[in-house]
Protein backbone atom coordinates (compact mmCIF):
# COMPACT_ATOMS: atom_id res chain seq x y z
CA UNK A 1 0.00 0.00 0.00
CA UNK A 2 1.30 3.24 -0.69
CA UNK A 3 1.16 6.20 1.71
CA UNK A 4 0.01 9.81 1.11
CA UNK A 5 2.51 12.75 3.02
CA UNK A 6 0.59 15.53 4.68
CA UNK A 7 2.48 18.88 4.99
CA UNK A 8 1.12 20.22 8.52
CA UNK A 9 1.81 23.56 9.49
CA UNK A 10 2.30 25.04 13.25
CA UNK A 11 3.57 28.11 14.74
CA UNK A 12 7.02 27.87 16.88
CA UNK A 13 5.70 27.99 20.47
CA UNK A 14 8.83 30.56 21.66
CA UNK A 15 10.85 32.56 19.57
CA UNK A 16 13.98 31.80 21.22
CA UNK A 17 13.51 28.23 21.44
CA UNK A 18 15.56 25.82 19.67
CA UNK A 19 12.92 24.17 18.03
CA UNK A 20 12.65 24.72 14.02
CA UNK A 21 10.48 22.38 13.00
CA UNK A 22 7.90 24.75 11.33
CA UNK A 23 6.64 21.68 9.01
CA UNK A 24 5.27 18.52 10.62
CA UNK A 25 4.71 15.77 8.05
CA UNK A 26 2.66 12.44 7.91
CA UNK A 27 2.11 9.25 6.20
CA UNK A 28 -1.45 8.53 6.05
CA UNK A 29 -1.55 4.54 5.63
CA UNK A 30 -4.23 3.84 2.59
CA UNK A 31 -7.45 2.46 3.03
CA UNK A 32 -7.75 -0.89 3.14
CA UNK A 33 -10.26 -2.81 1.06
CA UNK A 34 -12.63 -5.31 3.41
CA UNK A 35 -11.19 -8.17 2.19
CA UNK A 36 -7.79 -6.61 3.28
CA UNK A 37 -8.96 -5.36 6.32
CA UNK A 38 -10.22 -8.83 7.56
CA UNK A 39 -7.21 -10.83 6.47
CA UNK A 40 -4.99 -8.25 8.37
CA UNK A 41 -6.90 -8.31 11.47
CA UNK A 42 -7.00 -12.35 11.22
CA UNK A 43 -2.91 -11.78 11.05
CA UNK A 44 -3.02 -9.53 13.83
CA UNK A 45 -4.73 -11.70 15.96
CA UNK A 46 -2.47 -14.41 15.34
CA UNK A 47 0.56 -12.61 15.76
CA UNK A 48 -0.69 -11.18 19.12
CA UNK A 49 -1.14 -14.40 20.75
CA UNK A 50 2.28 -15.48 18.97
CA UNK A 51 4.03 -12.83 20.55
CA UNK A 52 2.72 -12.72 24.24
CA UNK A 53 1.49 -9.12 22.97
CA UNK A 54 -1.76 -6.91 23.60
CA UNK A 55 -2.81 -3.93 22.06
CA UNK A 56 -3.22 -0.18 23.78
CA UNK A 57 -4.63 2.25 21.82
CA UNK A 58 -5.53 6.16 21.69
CA UNK A 59 -9.29 7.05 21.24
CA UNK A 60 -7.93 9.43 18.14
CA UNK A 61 -6.59 6.93 16.13
CA UNK A 62 -8.59 4.90 13.17
CA UNK A 63 -11.67 3.00 14.48
CA UNK A 64 -9.85 -0.48 13.43
CA UNK A 65 -7.47 -0.34 15.49
CA UNK A 66 -9.91 0.90 18.60
CA UNK A 67 -12.00 -1.90 17.93
CA UNK A 68 -9.31 -4.79 17.22
CA UNK A 69 -7.66 -3.78 20.87
CA UNK A 70 -11.13 -4.54 22.94
CA UNK A 71 -11.77 -7.21 20.87
CA UNK A 72 -8.63 -9.09 21.08
CA UNK A 73 -8.28 -7.80 25.28
CA UNK A 74 -6.54 -4.69 24.94
CA UNK A 75 -7.48 -1.61 25.72
CA UNK A 76 -8.89 2.04 23.72
CA UNK A 77 -8.02 4.69 26.20
CA UNK A 78 -6.48 8.32 27.15
CA UNK A 79 -3.09 8.45 27.92
CA UNK A 80 -3.61 7.89 31.58
CA UNK A 81 -5.16 4.69 30.90
CA UNK A 82 -3.10 3.47 28.99
CA UNK A 83 0.04 4.59 30.96
CA UNK A 84 -1.90 2.16 33.60
CA UNK A 85 -3.20 -0.56 31.49
CA UNK A 86 0.22 -1.41 29.99
CA UNK A 87 2.33 -1.58 33.52
CA UNK A 88 -0.39 -3.66 34.79
CA UNK A 89 -0.72 -6.31 32.09
CA UNK A 90 0.75 -9.34 31.88
CA UNK A 91 1.85 -9.20 28.53
CA UNK A 92 5.76 -9.07 27.47
CA UNK A 93 5.01 -6.91 24.47
CA UNK A 94 2.96 -3.64 24.80
CA UNK A 95 1.72 -2.79 21.02
CA UNK A 96 0.93 1.05 21.33
CA UNK A 97 -1.04 2.56 18.42
CA UNK A 98 -0.90 5.94 19.24
CA UNK A 99 2.19 9.18 18.77
CA UNK A 100 5.72 8.53 20.14
CA UNK A 101 5.23 9.85 23.56
CA UNK A 102 2.51 7.77 24.38
CA UNK A 103 5.10 4.88 23.13
CA UNK A 104 7.64 6.07 25.15
CA UNK A 105 5.78 6.09 28.45
CA UNK A 106 4.49 2.54 28.18
CA UNK A 107 8.54 1.56 27.67
CA UNK A 108 9.40 4.05 30.95
CA UNK A 109 6.89 2.04 33.07
CA UNK A 110 7.26 -1.06 31.48
CA UNK A 111 10.95 -0.98 31.06
CA UNK A 112 11.21 -5.09 30.59
CA UNK A 113 8.38 -5.73 28.00
CA UNK A 114 9.18 -4.77 24.35
CA UNK A 115 7.08 -1.77 23.19
CA UNK A 116 6.09 -1.24 19.66
CA UNK A 117 4.25 1.05 17.84
CA UNK A 118 3.15 0.95 13.92
CA UNK A 119 5.09 4.38 13.01
CA UNK A 120 7.64 5.45 15.43
CA UNK A 121 7.31 9.10 13.18
CA UNK A 122 4.05 9.03 14.63
CA UNK A 123 4.63 12.31 16.90
CA UNK A 124 2.80 15.34 18.03
CA UNK A 125 3.00 19.25 17.93
CA UNK A 126 3.18 19.74 21.64
CA UNK A 127 6.17 17.27 22.03
CA UNK A 128 7.65 18.70 18.58
CA UNK A 129 7.21 22.37 20.15
CA UNK A 130 9.06 21.40 23.68
CA UNK A 131 12.61 20.47 22.87
CA UNK A 132 14.27 19.27 25.69
CA UNK A 133 17.10 21.54 25.99
CA UNK A 134 14.75 24.86 25.97
CA UNK A 135 12.53 23.75 28.24
CA UNK A 136 15.38 22.55 30.77
CA UNK A 137 16.95 26.52 30.40
CA UNK A 138 13.03 27.70 30.73
CA UNK A 139 13.02 25.91 34.45
CA UNK A 140 16.58 26.57 35.34
CA UNK A 141 15.82 30.03 34.99
CA UNK A 142 13.01 29.44 37.33
CA UNK A 143 14.15 27.05 40.01
CA UNK A 144 11.16 28.71 42.74
CA UNK A 145 8.44 27.11 41.13
CA UNK A 146 7.49 23.24 40.80
CA UNK A 147 7.39 21.93 37.22
CA UNK A 148 4.25 20.31 35.95
CA UNK A 149 4.42 19.01 32.44
CA UNK A 150 1.48 17.59 30.41
CA UNK A 151 1.71 13.84 29.22
CA UNK A 152 2.15 15.07 25.41
CA UNK A 153 5.44 15.91 25.75
CA UNK A 154 9.19 13.98 25.19
CA UNK A 155 10.85 11.46 27.67
CA UNK A 156 13.27 13.81 28.51
CA UNK A 157 10.97 17.33 29.07
CA UNK A 158 9.26 14.41 31.68
CA UNK A 159 12.83 13.61 33.38
CA UNK A 160 12.80 17.59 34.24
CA UNK A 161 9.06 17.53 35.57
CA UNK A 162 8.31 17.48 39.55
CA UNK A 163 5.16 16.04 38.04
CA UNK A 164 3.33 14.01 35.06
CA UNK A 165 -0.01 15.47 34.65
CA UNK A 166 -3.00 14.59 31.78
CA UNK A 167 -6.13 16.10 30.70
CA UNK A 168 -8.36 13.93 32.89
CA UNK A 169 -6.04 14.89 36.43
CA UNK A 170 -4.37 18.05 35.81
CA UNK A 171 -6.56 20.29 38.10
CA UNK A 172 -6.77 17.85 40.75
CA UNK A 173 -3.36 17.95 41.06
CA UNK A 174 -2.71 21.58 40.42
CA UNK A 175 -5.09 22.44 42.75
CA UNK A 176 -3.37 20.75 45.39
CA UNK A 177 -0.08 22.19 44.70
CA UNK A 178 -1.93 25.14 44.81
CA UNK A 179 -2.84 24.93 48.19
CA UNK A 180 -0.27 23.49 49.33
CA UNK A 181 1.07 27.41 48.08
CA UNK A 182 3.09 26.50 45.49
CA UNK A 183 3.92 28.01 42.42
CA UNK A 184 4.12 26.27 38.82
CA UNK A 185 5.55 25.87 35.88
CA UNK A 186 3.42 24.75 33.08
CA UNK A 187 4.69 23.26 29.71
CA UNK A 188 3.80 22.87 27.50
CA UNK A 189 0.23 23.72 26.18
CA UNK A 190 -0.87 27.30 26.97
CA UNK A 191 -4.70 26.74 26.05
CA UNK A 192 -4.88 23.73 29.14
CA UNK A 193 -2.17 25.81 31.00
CA UNK A 194 -4.64 29.13 31.21
CA UNK A 195 -7.46 26.70 31.57
CA UNK A 196 -6.20 25.24 34.69
CA UNK A 197 -5.12 28.90 36.32
CA UNK A 198 -8.20 30.18 35.30
CA UNK A 199 -10.41 27.37 37.29
CA UNK A 200 -7.81 27.14 40.11
CA UNK A 201 -6.63 30.41 40.59
CA UNK A 202 -2.97 29.57 40.75
CA UNK A 203 0.27 31.20 40.13
CA UNK A 204 1.33 29.85 36.76
CA UNK A 205 3.89 30.48 34.05
CA UNK A 206 3.62 28.71 30.90
CA UNK A 207 5.37 27.86 27.65
CA UNK A 208 3.69 28.51 24.88
CA UNK A 209 2.80 25.55 22.95
CA UNK A 210 -0.61 24.06 21.39
CA UNK A 211 -1.86 21.50 19.50
CA UNK A 212 -2.48 21.75 16.15
CA UNK A 213 -5.71 20.61 15.81
CA UNK A 214 -7.41 21.51 19.55
CA UNK A 215 -6.05 25.13 18.61
CA UNK A 216 -7.92 25.20 15.50
CA UNK A 217 -11.68 25.45 16.81
CA UNK A 218 -13.34 28.62 16.26
CA UNK A 219 -15.52 30.67 18.49
CA UNK A 220 -17.67 32.07 16.05
CA UNK A 221 -18.22 29.59 13.74
CA UNK A 222 -19.42 27.62 16.83
CA UNK A 223 -21.95 29.77 17.90
CA UNK A 224 -23.44 29.27 14.50
CA UNK A 225 -23.33 26.04 14.80
CA UNK A 226 -24.97 26.11 18.05
CA UNK A 227 -27.08 28.50 16.70
CA UNK A 228 -28.30 26.31 13.80
CA UNK A 229 -28.69 23.17 16.73
CA UNK A 230 -30.49 24.80 19.59
CA UNK A 231 -30.22 21.57 21.31
CA UNK A 232 -27.32 20.49 21.22
CA UNK A 233 -24.65 20.36 24.32
CA UNK A 234 -20.93 21.38 23.28
CA UNK A 235 -18.35 19.52 24.76
CA UNK A 236 -14.86 20.63 24.77
CA UNK A 237 -11.38 19.81 25.31
CA UNK A 238 -9.21 21.76 27.38
CA UNK A 239 -6.89 22.34 24.79
CA UNK A 240 -9.26 24.37 23.24
CA UNK A 241 -8.53 28.51 22.96
CA UNK A 242 -10.62 30.08 25.76
CA UNK A 243 -13.29 31.46 23.75
CA UNK A 244 -13.88 28.46 22.97
CA UNK A 245 -14.41 26.59 26.31
CA UNK A 246 -16.42 29.44 26.96
CA UNK A 247 -18.99 28.29 24.58
CA UNK A 248 -19.14 24.70 26.29
CA UNK A 249 -21.49 22.57 28.58
CA UNK A 250 -18.53 20.88 29.47
CA UNK A 251 -14.97 20.91 29.49
CA UNK A 252 -13.05 17.86 29.78
CA UNK A 253 -10.16 15.14 28.71
CA UNK A 254 -11.23 12.47 26.23
CA UNK A 255 -12.58 10.01 29.24
CA UNK A 256 -14.53 13.45 30.53
CA UNK A 257 -16.15 13.86 27.20
CA UNK A 258 -17.67 10.46 27.10
CA UNK A 259 -18.96 10.74 30.53
CA UNK A 260 -20.73 13.67 29.66
CA UNK A 261 -22.42 12.57 26.55
CA UNK A 262 -23.63 9.46 28.36
CA UNK A 263 -24.77 11.51 31.48
CA UNK A 264 -26.53 14.17 29.18
CA UNK A 265 -30.28 13.66 28.31
CA UNK A 266 -29.44 15.91 25.35
CA UNK A 267 -29.61 14.41 21.45
CA UNK A 268 -27.17 16.40 19.76
CA UNK A 269 -23.62 17.44 21.16
CA UNK A 270 -21.39 19.50 19.09
CA UNK A 271 -17.80 17.74 20.06
CA UNK A 272 -14.66 20.03 19.86
CA UNK A 273 -11.45 17.53 20.22
CA UNK A 274 -9.98 15.02 17.68
CA UNK A 275 -12.19 13.63 15.51
CA UNK A 276 -10.99 10.28 16.10
CA UNK A 277 -13.59 10.21 19.31
CA UNK A 278 -16.38 10.14 17.84
CA UNK A 279 -16.24 6.54 16.62
CA UNK A 280 -16.27 5.87 20.84
CA UNK A 281 -19.33 8.37 21.31
CA UNK A 282 -21.05 6.68 18.62
CA UNK A 283 -20.82 3.21 19.93
CA UNK A 284 -21.47 4.10 23.12
CA UNK A 285 -24.19 6.78 22.33
CA UNK A 286 -26.19 4.99 19.40
CA UNK A 287 -29.41 6.96 19.98
CA UNK A 288 -27.34 10.50 20.16
CA UNK A 289 -26.12 12.46 17.57
CA UNK A 290 -22.44 14.03 17.50
CA UNK A 291 -21.58 16.76 15.12
CA UNK A 292 -17.54 18.06 15.10
CA UNK A 293 -17.04 21.39 16.16
CA UNK A 294 -16.12 23.80 13.17
CA UNK A 295 -11.90 24.55 12.85
CA UNK A 296 -12.41 27.02 9.76
CA UNK A 297 -14.67 29.61 8.28
CA UNK A 298 -17.18 30.00 6.42
CA UNK A 299 -16.02 29.40 2.55
CA UNK A 300 -13.69 26.94 3.49
CA UNK A 301 -13.71 23.24 1.74
CA UNK A 302 -13.72 21.71 5.35
CA UNK A 303 -15.48 22.88 7.74
CA UNK A 304 -13.72 20.44 10.34
CA UNK A 305 -10.90 18.99 9.74
CA UNK A 306 -9.86 17.83 13.20
CA UNK A 307 -7.95 14.94 13.35
CA UNK A 308 -4.19 14.82 14.76
CA UNK A 309 -2.60 13.82 11.44
CA UNK A 310 0.32 11.77 13.35
CA UNK A 311 -2.60 9.38 14.96
CA UNK A 312 -3.83 8.64 11.13
CA UNK A 313 -0.17 7.59 10.16
CA UNK A 314 -1.32 4.19 12.52
CA UNK A 315 -2.30 1.59 10.18
CA UNK A 316 -3.78 -2.25 10.41
CA UNK A 317 -0.64 -3.07 7.75
CA UNK A 318 1.92 -1.26 9.85
CA UNK A 319 0.87 -2.94 13.18
CA UNK A 320 0.77 -6.37 11.31
CA UNK A 321 4.42 -5.93 10.10
CA UNK A 322 5.85 -4.39 13.60
CA UNK A 323 4.53 -7.42 14.93
CA UNK A 324 5.62 -9.83 12.66
CA UNK A 325 9.35 -8.31 11.94
CA UNK A 326 9.81 -6.88 15.52
CA UNK A 327 10.40 -3.42 14.05
CA UNK A 328 9.30 -0.27 15.34
CA UNK A 329 10.47 -0.87 18.42
CA UNK A 330 10.51 2.11 21.34
CA UNK A 331 13.64 2.62 23.30
CA UNK A 332 14.40 4.56 26.11
CA UNK A 333 18.11 5.05 27.55
CA UNK A 334 17.61 3.59 31.21
CA UNK A 335 18.93 6.23 33.18
CA UNK A 336 16.69 8.94 31.59
CA UNK A 337 13.73 6.10 31.81
CA UNK A 338 14.19 5.76 35.80
CA UNK A 339 14.22 9.77 36.33
CA UNK A 340 11.35 10.29 33.71
CA UNK A 341 9.69 7.90 36.02
CA UNK A 342 9.45 9.59 39.41
CA UNK A 343 6.75 12.19 37.65
CA UNK A 344 4.89 9.73 36.19
CA UNK A 345 4.38 7.30 39.45
CA UNK A 346 3.47 10.38 41.49
CA UNK A 347 0.56 10.59 39.02
CA UNK A 348 -0.28 7.53 39.25
CA UNK A 349 -0.17 7.35 43.10
CA UNK A 350 -2.04 10.38 43.24
CA UNK A 351 -4.87 9.52 40.87
CA UNK A 352 -5.19 6.29 42.45
CA UNK A 353 -5.30 7.94 46.04
CA UNK A 354 -8.27 10.01 44.70
CA UNK A 355 -10.26 7.22 44.00
CA UNK A 356 -9.53 5.28 47.07
CA UNK A 357 -11.00 8.74 48.72
CA UNK A 358 -7.62 10.40 50.55
CA UNK A 359 -7.58 14.29 50.35
CA UNK A 360 -5.74 15.54 47.32
CA UNK A 361 -3.35 17.82 49.97
CA UNK A 362 -2.20 14.50 51.81
CA UNK A 363 -1.54 13.45 48.64
CA UNK A 364 1.01 15.81 47.22
CA UNK A 365 2.06 16.79 50.73
CA UNK A 366 6.18 17.50 51.17
CA UNK A 367 6.35 16.87 47.61
CA UNK A 368 7.71 19.44 45.36
CA UNK A 369 10.79 19.25 43.72
CA UNK A 370 11.84 16.10 42.44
Amino acid sequence: MTSAVISVEYEQPIASAACDTRHAWARVPAEPSKAEREALKSRIRRLLRERDAVMVSHYYVHPDLQDLAEETGGIVSDSLEMARFGRDHPAQTLVVSGVRFMGETAKILSPEKRVLMPDLDATCSLDLGCPADAFSAFCDQHPDRTVVVYANTSAAVKARADWLVTSSCALDVVSALHAQGRKILWAPDRHLGDYIRRETGADMLSWDGACIVHDEFKALELELLIEAHPGAKVLVHPESPASVIALADAVGSTSGILAAAQRMDAREFVVATDTGLLHKLRTLNPGKTFIEAPTAGNGATCKSCAHCPWMAMNGLADLARVLEKGEGEVHVAPALGRRARVPIDRMLAFTAGLKEGHPAGSLVAGIGAA
